[in-house]
């Protein structure tokens, strides 16, 4: 067997959506992951990060926390991630996990000046992600699952900026040649991005969107997934 995945659980999915089990669970899923090919560390609750020994790569998960909050469990494991960039640990992180990768490394992080994207949004490839392991051959332009207020604003120094959106410039970077960050979800099923938008009914009507309509138009992410399971295969490609 090859070495096992780390997914580091930085959060928990709305309410609503737990019946579904929560982000790890997602993610394994999305994977193509075995129940004993990952171990799940919950950092958000105070679990301890592990060595970095023995493990193929890290995952970091999504979360309803804010980076900017610098919550004690946050820091720690930015600290953990940055030192484990540096000595070439494959990392992935989604959503929150990008933007804990992004503000480890250096770059910045803070609510989007435009608000909240949400929803099936469409990214677009720059050029330089054609040769990029996880990007390459796929779609100038796909759909991703959304759902964030903040954002990496700055990538961090000597990132390629790998997609954008109309709302988001950074929907993914890679650093080095080992450590990615995705602002989408690729674990999120159209289920699960409907999930969401209902959940986020009141917020939504608020900034003048209207919940049924985004939820309408919520469709399959096919690409957007392809993107993890290549990190897994690439990561369990790579010489240790």
């Amino acid at each position: 067997m090859n070495a096992p995945f780390l997914i580091l659980e930085t959060g928990q999915p709305v309410a609503s959506m737990r019946r579904h089990r929560g982000f790890p669970h997602w993610i394994r899923v999305a994977a193509g992951l075995q129940a004993d090919e990952a171990v799940v560390v919950n950092v958000e609750a105070g679990e301890s990060l592990p060595s970095r020994e023995g493990f193929a790569g890290t995952i970091v998960t999504g979360s309803g926390a804010m980076v900017t909050d610098r919550h004690e469990w946050s820091e720690r494991s930015a600290q953990w991630l940055r030192d484990a960039a540096h000595e070439g640990m494959p990392l992935f992180g989604i959503c929150y996990g990008h933007q804990l990768i992004a503000h480890a490394l250096g770059g910045e992080v803070d609510y989007h000046p435009a608000g909240r994207e949400m929803g099936t949004v469409q990214l677009e490839l720059h050029p330089q992600a054609e040769n990029d392991p996880l990007f390459s051959g796929l779609p100038a332009q796909f759909p991703a699952q959304a759902t964030h207020l903040q954002s990496v604003l700055r990538a961090p120094e000597g990132a390629t900026v790998l997609a954008k959106s109309v709302h988001d410039a950074c929907h993914a970077f890679r650093w080095g040649d080992r450590a990615w960050g995705v602002q989408f979800h690729p674990e999120f099923s159209a289920t699960h991005m409907r999930g969401y938008v209902r959940a986020r009914e009141e917020a939504l009507a608020r900034e003048g969107h209207c919940h049924k309509q985004l939820a309408r138009s919520v469709s399959a992410t096919p690409h957007a997934r392809l993107v993890l399971r290549r990190f897994v295969r690439h990561a369990c490609g790579l010489p240790r």
